[in-house]
């Protein structure tokens, strides 16, 4: 373990008005540290039962959430680290948000969790006023239609079902199905069962079920002796940076991905039914394209009469200073499903057009169909996101911390590179020079108090709280730094 050195005291910091303090008045002001190392004993015993009984190989540390509160996340032993990972990009509010403490203790979450609502088919009575106030009031623009699921994954391989029925539909021209359909479906073959495909991206992650794995790319490991299906990639653009450097390479890159996209799609000897990409390929590497690329993606998926699905997995719900990733995009038309999870602690897909939506019951189906409990929950965060005006400060200490960050990344530019995420909120991530620093880094940072996490091969990206403001900032950077002298 590196060796720990004193953190700046807090005085010295600059002190802010605080909308975190009206949430969470006792937040601490600075990480507390009381182990030589992390995970520190007690969390290594504990996870050393647990693992026991449960797959526990990636585990970090253990958290105590009891005692974790606001963008401070507390592990076994007590110790108090400013978390800038928060969940893999899953806490919006913070650890113990009272509001949502208040949700949690209502009439309806507590029907909506002892009573477990097969919802497709004994929906509640209060169900679509749930949606309305909650998932549908924040919804994309162009979009006024869900299905809610169960996660991230679930709500990418729904849409992919949606877009299979849809594409499939259109060509029927029926509501009927041949009884030769009905048979071979039966045996898994053609025509009752689709060959379509999806088309994902190089470096693109959509979750770990079979088909949302089959469209996944970022990392080996997560696919190794799964069956998949054969279905078509395209380039992913590889931008340089700072952007303003680099304008006319990043265009031409972008455009040579724009043409092989198109290419495949040309050549594809299979109709393919949809396409899905993130706004940021975050588990893959946080790569990021400009919103041409994205235009010109939309712009040849409605020639082709291909679906765009936009996986908003990770990236929506306020983080990158837009409520909704692809709002950045400035797209000709809205995409035909945007999917969502992680800081809505609730999972599904929206859409406008109703023919997304099967004409027959039964076919997008599952027991629970989502969760009104987490549509509550949902609910309550964007009632406080909207109240506080989250979305818009998130942009505004994002552009605080990008520029912080400028200056670390500048002064050790012989272990840094390739900063990105500029005017995109707090959805920030930068280049090590391996992926032995990058590791250095982050146990370095975890060390001194400073929970985050690493993407790609040698990445590390921030995900902090939408209640991170520039102390929390000035507290990051002064970590940072401090562990990037020790190496």
């Amino acid at each position: 373990m590196l060796s720990r050195r004193a953190i700046r005291p807090i005085s010295k910091l600059v002190r802010y008005n605080s909308t975190t303090a009206k949430y969470f008045p006792s937040e601490p002001q600075a990480p507390s540290i009381s182990t030589e190392s992390i995970p520190g004993p007690k969390s290594i015993a504990i996870n050393n039962e647990l693992g026991t009984v449960f797959d526990n190989g990636a585990t970090y540390f253990v958290a105590d959430y009891f005692n974790s509160i606001g963008n401070y996340i507390s592990d076994a032993d007590g110790n108090k680290l400013l978390d800038v990972y928060c969940q893999i990009s899953s806490i919006a509010l913070g650890y113990n948000n009272p509001k949502l403490i208040e949700a949690a203790k209502s009439d309806e979450m507590i029907s909506a969790i002892v009573n477990r609502p097969a919802l497709a088919c004994f929906p509640s009575t209060n169900y679509k006023d749930v949606l309305e106030q909650g998932l549908l009031a924040a919804a994309p623009p162009g979009m006024n239609k869900i299905w809610t699921s169960l996660s991230g994954s679930d709500a990418n391989e729904t849409a992919y079902k949606a877009a299979f029925m849809y594409q499939h539909a259109k060509l029927r021209q029926s509501d009927s199905f041949t009884q030769e359909e009905l048979s071979s479906v039966m045996e898994n073959a053609t025509p009752g069962a689709s060959d379509m495909v999806i088309l994902s991206f190089d470096k693109g992650f959509h979750g770990r079920l079979f088909g949302s794995l089959s469209t996944t790319r970022s990392k080996a490991i997560h696919k190794l002796d799964i069956p998949a299906f054969p279905w078509p990639k395209a380039p992913f653009p590889e931008l340089k940076y700072p952007l303003q450097e680099f304008e006319t390479e990043n265009r031409q890159e972008e455009e040579r991905c724009l043409y092989q996209f198109e290419s495949i799609i040309e050549n594809s000897p299979k109709q393919i039914a949809a396409i899905i990409v993130e706004p940021v390929q975050s588990e893959g590497g946080d790569n990021h394209a400009t919103p041409f690329f994205f235009q010109g993606l939309r712009d040849l998926t409605k020639r082709h009469g291909i679906l765009m699905i936009v996986d908003e997995v990770q990236t929506g719900v306020g983080a990158t200073g837009k409520f909704w990733a692809h709002e950045h995009w400035n797209l000709s038309t809205p995409p035909d499903m945007v999917t969502f999870s992680k800081k809505f602690q609730a999972a599904g897909f929206y859409f406008s057009n109703p023919e997304l939506q099967p004409n027959q019951p039964y076919r997008q189906f599952n027991t629970w169909c989502g969760d009104p409990s987490k549509a509550f929950l949902a609910k309550a965060i964007y009632k406080e996101i909207a109240a506080s005006n989250l979305v818009s400060s998130t942009a505004q200490v994002g552009d605080y911390l990008f520029k912080g960050l400028q200056t670390i990344v500048s002064k050790f530019s012989d272990k840094f590179s390739n900063l990105r995420g500029e005017k995109f909120g707090t959805f920030i991530a930068w280049d090590c020079i391996d992926a032995d620093l990058r590791n250095k880094v982050l146990l370095g940072c975890r060390s001194r108090g400073v929970n985050m996490g690493g993407c790609g091969d040698v990445s590390i990206r921030l995900r902090p709280t939408l209640l991170f403001e520039k102390k929390h900032a000035d507290v990051f950077l002064n970590v940072l730094e401090d562990a990037v002298k020790s190496l």
